[in-house]
């Protein structure tokens, strides 16, 4: 039997939030496990809950939804992190990326289409609305950090860009750990140098930079 995910929801209205809970309890192996209405209070339960998954509004108040991201990501770097927002500007994306969000969905979009999202981030792989994610790709990879290609590997060592280049085509740490042959505590230790050192705090973010630089292809 599939393991069951477990879902925090992070939004401010009380009615969308039952709204999402309803839809997201209709597929058996996802269960929402919290609430949350800001996000300050969005950090307290991720901490004591721990869940697989969160789906978080931009738009919150006391702690916003950037920051409960990053916070949330620094504590619990393998929780995944699903933006849920009415905003489409690049810079906007782009931020939320960098905080650590794992993928990027608008309000407007179908349920079968956030159910991909939930699948796809769950499954190690960024996910950006398709309405908005060509154009910021494109802006992304353009403007990253302001640098030439090829500098920001410059930084890293052989075994970092190798690892880097797995983790922009999907691999989770356990699949590097034994396609390395190395343990997945040295694999988490690559990775949280590699974000560090690229000042990047999510796979979305660390997977646009491996585009960027030519280690995968778009």
């Amino acid at each position: 039997m599939p393991k069951t995910t477990k879902i925090l929801i992070v939004e401010d209205y009380a009615i969308v939030r039952e709204g999402l809970k309803a839809l997201v309890e209709t597929y058996p192996y996802y269960k929402v496990v919290g609430e949350a209405a800001d996000g300050k209070q969005a950090f307290k339960l991720a901490m004591a809950l721990k869940p697989d998954l969160i789906l978080m509004d931009l738009s919150l108040p006391n702690t916003n939804g950037m920051t409960a991201i990053k916070e949330i990501k620094e504590h619990l770097p393998e929780t995944k992190i699903l933006a849920l927002t009415i905003h489409k500007t690049e810079g906007y994306v782009r931020r939320t990326l960098e905080s650590g969000a794992d993928g990027y969905i608008l309000k407007e979009s179908t349920y079968s289409e956030l159910e991909r999202a939930i699948r796809s981030v769950l499954e190690g792989k960024p996910y950006l609305s398709p309405d908005i994610s060509g154009g910021i790709i494109q802006g992304y990879l353009q403007g990253l950090k302001s640098v030439t290609p090829g500098t920001l590997m410059g930084t890293l060592s052989p075994r970092e860009i190798e690892i880097l280049k797995l983790i922009a085509e999907g691999f989770k740490n356990k699949d590097i750990s034994d396609y390395l042959g190395i343990s997945i505590k040295t694999v988490d230790k690559h990775r949280t140098n590699l974000m560090k050192k690229l000042d990047l705090h999510s796979v979305s973010a660390l997977t646009l930079a491996a585009v960027r630089e030519g280690l995968v292809e778009k």
